[in-house]
């Protein structure tokens, strides 16, 4: 009971939250909090195998997918709030009120006795017993929902296809076209050059050469030049020769006048 005074009060929370949080990410994170808090729970009531499938299968599975999915795609919160489905939102508050009820009359048969309690279903073990009703009794509805999922991620697959409506271009068709777009938009018909290939650097922030020695704009990283942080060495020069007087590698900077060496000699 402790454990569920604990972790009640932190459900209800970030179950409110998924409602009001503006951002998909977050409602998805507190849907994590809202699934681990019932895994602790089903292992304070003694299902072990209710715990490590909420853990492994909803928790580090399914949800961790849908996460990733939002964070790969991005949803804004302009987005999430537009109805696509008519009377949508009349049909879940229906269907929460029913679930409500259906929470209230199982909570009701368990407080009042007329449910059978864990010792009668676990005699012979948690996952014995859980394998003998699913596969006993209710088999019908386990292998329905089963065909029904499976039909569902058939039906997403079909939606999801897309038929090619012109034919898969050759390699002969794309080598014309860049034949065509070099004729008419001077775009270059070859590979781009790629970054650092002059002396001994092979970095994004070090250009290509063109055969008159001339740095080439075309492998310079389009984000260095966005950020503004590309410079030539020329602009560099003056910075070079400050740093490097700085350092003691400038010509003639290992050498010490007399005048110099007297004043430390003086200074010791």
């Amino acid at each position: 009971m402790t454990a569920f005074w604990i972790l009640a009060p932190i459900m209800v929370i970030a179950a409110l939250g998924i409602l009001f949080v503006r951002k998909a990410v977050h409602a998805a994170l507190l849907l994590a909090v809202v699934m681990i808090s019932l895994a602790v729970l089903y292992a304070v009531l003694e299902a072990p195998f209710l715990f490590a499938v909420q853990i492994i299968v909803y928790t580090g599975a399914i949800l961790m997918l849908f996460l990733f999915v939002l964070m790969l795609v991005g949803v804004d919160a302009s987005d999430s709030v537009v109805e696509t489905i008519r009377g949508q939102r009349a049909l879940a508050i229906v269907g929460g009120l029913l679930l409500g009820l259906v929470l209230v009359l199982g909570v009701g048969q368990i407080s009042l006795g007329t449910g059978v309690g864990l010792g009668g279903a676990n005699g012979e073990g948690n996952i014995q017993g859980l394998a003998n009703i699913l596969f006993s009794r209710y088999v019908f509805a386990f292998e329905t929902t089963s065909a029904l999922l499976i039909t569902a991620a058939m039906g997403a697959m079909v939606l999801a296809h897309r038929e090619r409506l012109t034919p898969k271009p050759t390699q002969a068709a794309l080598a014309a076209q860049r034949m065509r777009d070099y004729a008419d938009k001077g775009t270059h018909p070859g590979p781009l050059p790629p970054p650092g290939v002059f002396a001994r650097h092979n970095a994004v922030d070090t250009p290509a050469l063109l055969p008159d020695g001339t740095a080439s704009e075309a492998s310079v990283s389009r984000v260095l030049a966005a950020r503004g942080t590309v410079r030539s060495a020329p602009a560099l020069a003056d910075d070079i020769e400050e740093l490097q007087r700085q350092i003691g590698d400038a010509p003639h900077a290992g050498r010490t006048s007399p005048a110099a060496t007297g004043s430390e000699e003086e200074q010791r």
